[in-house]
């Protein structure tokens, strides 16, 4: 599926970053698998060899910036601090980290460390987790790929406002993409692609047993896209003393277990007061129950998803006699079997609205007219489709945009599901915005294609802010010819200072 993930609302402690001057002692050092851990490290031409040798020296508001090659992994125990992250990140698009690190046995092990940045780096085969975040805190992990690893893609235990966004988790070999764990609260996890895992796409879980609170509260879950996980068991989405939350745009289909499960087993309770709005999920005909919420998971709000499963039995809602307390379900798309006893029975649609769940919501009554193509993976809807202007605004102050990036609503109501329709197509102000890129010394980079009022800011890796430049005739120029090598970030804002993309560029002197 050719889905981009757009960044309409893109990290809020990154922006908090990068609004923050880095210090002026901020050091910069290169890692590239040509170097010596006995050159300087502070240009390309004098790059350490290793990536430990880089994390044992560095200090808050230092950047690591990794060249294309194979790896090992490192340990790093250093904090930066909110105004001063440490920054690990890959220059280009191939930093490939397939060697356990020196000291546990995953990629990249963060540990009693704090506003820790993780940036860009490709993470393969290794024999644990390919990033593992523990008794840490203000931990960003973006635009990795985690593949192939034996436990899980990433970890995080007792680690406290961890952000994990833009990520792809794949192809774990025993359990799960995205593990966060051991009373960890206020975790983001947005805008990744969790998939053929052999566990869980994302499991969030209190342990109890494991010391702390057992509780996750305050997370959220927004807008990834899961599928063909659980061949050995483990929901799409797993909440397990999950408490206070909400889970809203997210796509699953294809998950051969559940779809969002609310429960308690290792957490010190069920996974209560958590907020369901705007998703998406189509079960296979080996796939369990859309919606499983059992356990003393009290208190559920479900609003405009679109539940749907091609099992016989299996449907789009159960929930069982202890969660039954303060459980509401409305305005979604829903199959004709629901159940109220934990699954034990099915029901038909008409029985579950007697019991006053789901009075605004509608039975499928077709798959075909519902999507755009859901045979070929396209879940977008249509504009007959029984989805468009069916849903309530009571999710507008969670739900403000769809997985696209669209702004909801487009028509006369909130639509079902997790994109909205919207006549013009895709928002292309949303979507990347093409610049050349040919860096000289003394050099230019154009930003092209820009929207008439817009503006471009750039910063360092450090989060300082380098210039501001504004559109004319649809572009702007940015002369490099005084900035060092290093990697720089740059954010598109339109005439309101809204943020309409994001990305990064790569300046190299010779």
């Amino acid at each position: 599926m050719n889905t981009k993930f757009t960044l309409k609302a893109f990290l809020p402690a990154m922006i908090a970053m990068l609004l923050s001057a880095a210090p002026a002692d901020a050091g910069t050092y290169y890692v590239s698998p040509t170097g010596n851990n006995g050159y300087s490290g502070t240009s390309p031409d004098s790059a350490f060899a290793t990536l430990q040798y880089a994390a044992d020296i560095v200090t808050a508001g230092d950047s690591v910036l990794v060249l294309n090659g194979e790896y090992t992994g490192f340990d790093l125990r250093t904090s930066g601090s909110q105004t001063s992250p440490i920054v690990f990140a890959a220059m280009y698009d191939n930093a490939v980290i397939d060697q356990q690190n020196p000291v546990t046995t995953d990629g990249i092990n963060i540990e009693n460390a704090e506003w820790i940045i993780i940036d860009g780096f490709k993470l393969t085969g290794l024999p644990r987790n390919g990033i593992r975040v523990a008794v840490s805190s203000n931990v960003t992990i973006r635009h990795c790929l985690c593949e192939y690893c034996n436990s899980r893609g990433i970890f995080t235990g007792f680690a406290d406002w961890v952000t994990i966004e833009h990520n792809e988790c794949c192809y774990s070999v025993t359990q799960h993409g995205i593990y966060t764990s051991n009373s960890g609260d206020h975790p983001v996890i947005r805008f990744n692609h969790s998939h053929h895992n052999s566990g869980c796409g994302i499991h969030m879980n209190g342990d109890l047993s494991a010391g702390g609170d057992g509780i996750i509260s305050d997370a959220i879950v927004e807008a990834n896209i899961i599928h063909d996980n659980g061949q050995n068991g483990g929901s799409a989405i797993n909440c397990d003393g999950v408490i206070e939350s909400v889970i809203f745009n997210n796509l699953l289909y294809n998950n051969h277990a559940s779809g969002i499960s609310l429960f308690m087993i290792d957490g010190a309770t069920g996974s209560h007061d958590v907020d369901v709005y705007n998703n998406t999920i189509v079960m296979p005909d080996d796939g369990r129950w859309g919606i499983n919420i059992n356990t003393g998971s009290t208190d559920a709000s479900l609003r405009n998803n679109i539940i749907l499963n091609d099992h016989s039995w299996n449907g789009s809602i159960k929930v069982d006699a202890s969660s039954i307390s303060g459980f509401t379900s409305d305005y979604s798309i829903l199959e004709d079997r629901l159940s109220i006893d934990g699954g034990s029975s099915v029901m038909t649609f008409q029985q579950w609205q007697a019991h006053g769940f789901d009075v605004h919501s509608q039975v499928c009554s077709n798959w075909n007219d519902l999507f755009v193509n859901w045979q070929q993976e396209d879940y977008h809807i249509t504009s007959s489709s029984q989805a468009t202007d069916t849903g309530t605004d009571e999710v507008q102050s969670i739900v403000q945009f769809d997985l696209d990036g669209i702004t909801r609503p487009q028509g006369t109501a909130w639509d079902i599901g997790s994109y909205e329709y919207s006549t013009t197509g895709i928002d292309p102000a949303l979507h990347p915005i093409p610049h050349s890129g040919h860096v000289s010394s003394p050099g230019m980079i154009t930003f092209t294609k820009l929207p008439s009022g817009s503006s471009v800011t750039v910063f360092d890796i450090s989060g300082r802010k380098i210039t501001r430049l504004y559109e004319s005739e649809g572009q702007a120029v940015w002369d490099t010819g005084r900035v060092p090598s290093g990697i720089y970030l740059y954010i598109i804002m339109n005439i309101d200072n809204d943020q309409i993309y994001e990305n990064k560029a790569v300046i190299i002197r010779n």
